[in-house]
């Protein structure tokens, strides 16, 4: 696990931000509440083929990476590898073992700066192309949901 500091020049201004940000429906559609990190906002994309952990800086109006503070875009990359282990994590708690991290910001459809972890296999249904808009996101039972969600909270140590 990767340790994380922040200057309070810098939790101050993220903190100060937060209460002006506002999180884009969709993700509230397509995934479950994790908890906050820092930086980001994190979320179990609601795929049960996939652990998948989406991350969003909770800043107002951000689009691009490069719309980060440097010391934010140094944040950004601690909780993506923190996200990989969750995801890691996540894929044990479901019998999904992880071959090999992706990690992606596109935002062509939700333009909201965020950016998507995703724990592949070699057997799963889009290896090896991408995931999007391979099929229609296959639903998590509520057991399986469950053992998801507190496996990416433990950690994430959330």
């Amino acid at each position: 696990m990767t340790s994380m500091s922040f200057s309070t020049s810098t939790i101050g201004r993220r903190f100060r931000n937060v209460a002006e940000f506002r999180l884009d429906p969709a993700f509230v559609a397509t995934s479950a509440a994790l908890g906050d990190l820092p930086l980001c906002a994190a979320r179990l994309q609601l795929d049960a083929r996939y652990p998948w952990i989406v991350l969003i800086p909770r800043q107002p109006g951000l689009r691009e990476i490069e719309d980060l503070s440097p010391a934010d875009r140094i944040a950004l990359m601690d909780e993506i590898v923190l996200a990989g282990g969750a995801v890691r994590a996540v894929g044990a708690a479901l019998g999904l073992a992880v071959d090999k991290l992706n990690v992606g910001a596109l935002g062509n459809v939700t333009p909201q700066l965020h950016v998507h972890v995703i724990g592949r296999r070699v057997d799963d249904p889009a290896w090896p192309g991408p995931v999007w808009g391979h099929s229609p996101a296959a639903p998590f039972d509520p057991a399986a949901l469950e053992a998801a969600v507190e496996a990416a909270r433990s950690a994430l140590s959330l």
